[in-house]
């Protein structure tokens, strides 16, 4: 059985973690697939949009009980190796040039928090459950901290990554780690709707944009003037920027949107 399930519905490529029966813990298999269909995608210039969620009851358990016991005989050079695997995946999906959509339903735990934060948009059940237990276990959020930390800021971060304390869906959302909640009857529909409204938006200034947040975070304004002049007279003048800047005066919808 694949560890994960890959599925292309025209320009949307959805992966689903494919173990439930251990809450999709993730392990080698599971950030090798991971890895490989994230670089993949990277290389597809006619995708628009990644889901990316859980099959069953949980969207991602966090590393597997079994990965975990054989890492307590690896040498510090087998875990620094284990370890810059699971940062090359989580880089890998976080730089996606598409949007990256999180379906989240019941446990999100340790790296699956990991996961929920390099998506660009998250939708989760209103029963859905997050926690970085990693200190509970005498070790440390360290490989998912950028993008969990990036998403929640330092304050959260400090709370949560000192205690693993779990927290529910509301909370989430009040740190910036989800952006929608729904019954988890609803969250086909929610993920839909966001797709819909990706579909609308010209796919080069969403990979643009995308690329623009990661270049400019945390700078001042001032220090990023020729960056963000160069970006928009660029693509005022690309293709897409023509086709979107006439589309709107004539007031028809862009191309890509066909």
């Amino acid at each position: 059985m694949s560890s994960i399930l890959i599925d292309r519905d025209g320009p949307i490529l959805r992966l689903t973690l494919n173990r439930p029966e251990v809450r999709n813990a993730f392990d080698e298999e599971v950030i090798q697939a991971l890895s490989a269909a994230a670089a993949s995608a990277s290389e597809d210039p006619s995708l628009r949009a990644v889901v990316l969620a859980g099959k069953g009851k949980a969207f991602c358990a966090g590393a597997d009980i079994a990965w975990m016991a054989k890492a307590i005989a690896y040498s510090r050079q087998e875990n620094l190796s284990d370890a810059e695997d699971l940062a090359r995946m989580l880089e890998r999906l976080d730089t996606l040039p598409v949007p990256v959509i999180g379906r989240i339903q019941g446990s999100a735990i340790g790296g699956g928090v990991g996961l929920a934060a390099i998506c660009d948009i998250v939708v989760a059940a209103d029963t859905a459950v997050f926690a970085l237990t990693e200190v509970k276990l005498g070790i440390l959020p360290a490989v998912v901290a950028p993008y969990v930390l990036r998403k929640i800021g330092i304050s959260a971060a400090r709370e949560l990554f000192l205690t693993g304390a779990r927290f529910d869906a509301a909370r989430a959302r009040q740190i910036g780690l989800v952006h929608e909640i729904v019954p988890e009857a609803d969250l086909d529909a929610a993920v839909k709707r966001r797709i819909d409204e990706v579909m609308t938006a010209g796919p080069q200034g969403v990979a643009k944009a995308k690329a623009l947040i990661r270049e400019i975070a945390g700078a001042q304004p001032d220090h990023v003037i020729g960056v963000t002049t160069n970006a928009i007279a660029s693509q005022r003048v690309s293709e897409e920027g023509q086709e979107g800047l006439r589309a709107f005066l004539e007031k028809r919808k862009p191309s890509w949107t066909a």
